[in-house]
């Protein structure tokens, strides 16, 4: 179930009560002037070197309007909207950058998918750097459609948009079934299971399941996905914890159209407020990989070495019945990892198998 949660705490107190929950620590926020604790402030980037999309500017205004009606403020990065755009890059350093609660890209297209190393990039060295920064003290990222068309010469860049997919190629624009396969999470419980919509659709170089939380795939054999096809599994949209941050994509959106849709901008909505951190529910994004890693990192004097591959084994049975759409079987074994996960007093690693358990509950 969704809840939402108080966004604006202080530094020592953010990472403290994030940490005990399992979450990714999120960086310190001041007040509004507002005086309001639960405003925040995000960043639109819609700043292109390449291709422009239309839906660009049709998105920037979409997400100010929300921000009017939902309580948060919009500042825009793009040359091309000289009325609204800031005077110069944001991305000076991550202290700067820490004022927003998430950051945007609505299709910066850079024109680097030729790989030259020498093509200019949406964000130099010295931006990056910044970005990474912020991204390590746990800022948001939400990518918009072409968001996985930028930056192809930066393999960093390609993990937070999701395990290094990036655009490949799209058919024509037509009508296709996105299956939601994540219903528990706050930025998809709005939708049917079966969402028919109109758009472009993309093929991504790669698969991109192994390292996200996989939030809603397309079905194939409702259009003709031309000659990238993917195949039988074949993610649109997803999510993921990713080094401190919060990281959300959405492939849909190219057309226009998309930001009058109600639905489809309560569901940019909720993306937006998961990664700023303002709602929280569904299993948080989590993946077997990343509880993985988080049992790994744990000293051996601190596991027990009998007690690690206990919870180990368990977490692989599990991932095994998730797979296999056994999903009641995978809640049991992932109580009984969790049951042992108590016995190493790692809050962290507990609060994370709570939310495996928590996405799959949704699927039952």
């Amino acid at each position: 179930m969704k809840q939402r949660v108080r966004r604006v705490m202080t530094g020592v107190c953010a990472i403290g009560i994030t940490a005990t929950l399992g979450l990714s620590a999120a960086p310190a926020f001041a007040e509004s002037t507002a005086g309001s604790a639960d405003e925040y402030k995000v960043l639109v980037v819609g700043q292109t070197l390449g291709f422009r999309h239309s839906h660009i500017d049709d998105t920037t205004l979409a997400v100010k309007a929300l921000g009017v009606e939902n309580g948060f403020t919009v500042d825009v990065w793009d040359s091309r909207q000289p009325s609204l755009t800031l005077p110069t890059t944001p991305f000076t350093s991550a202290e700067d950058l820490s004022q927003y609660a998430s950051i945007i890209f609505a299709s910066p297209v850079d024109g680097t998918n030729n790989l030259d190393p020498n093509r200019p990039r949406l964000l130099n060295d010295a931006e990056l750097a910044a970005f990474q920064g912020y991204i390590h003290d746990g800022g948001g990222y939400v990518g918009l459609h072409a968001a996985t068309d930028s930056m192809h010469t930066v393999p960093w860049y390609s993990e937070l948009t999701g395990g290094g997919a990036r655009f490949r190629n799209h058919p024509a624009q037509q009508t296709a079934t996105m299956r939601v396969e994540s219903p528990g999470h706050p930025s998809t419980e709005m939708l049917p299971a079966e969402w028919v919509r109109f758009d472009e659709w993309y093929n991504f170089t790669t698969n991109p399941r192994e390292d996200v939380h996989v939030l809603i795939t397309l079905d194939e054999s409702t259009y003709n996905p031309g000659s990238g096809a993917m195949g039988a599994d074949h993610p649109i949209a997803w999510c993921q914890n990713f080094e401190g941050g919060r990281s959300w994509y959405e492939g849909a959106g190219h057309t226009d159209a998309s930001w009058a849709d109600p639905l489809f901008l309560e569901h940019i909505l909720a993306g937006i407020e998961w990664t700023a951190g303002v709602v929280t529910g569904g299993g948080d994004c989590v993946t077997f990989t990343e509880v993985d890693e988080i049992l790994a990192g744990i000293p051996a004097s601190v596991k027990n070495t009998h007690l690690g591959a206990d919870i180990a084994a368990y977490l692989a049975e599990a991932e095994e019945s998730a797979t296999a759409g056994d999903h009641a079987a995978a809640v049991a074994t992932l109580q009984q990892a969790r049951a042992k996960a108590h016995g190493i007093q790692d809050d962290v690693l507990v609060a994370k198998i709570g939310d495996l358990i928590e996405w799959q509950e949704a699927l039952l």
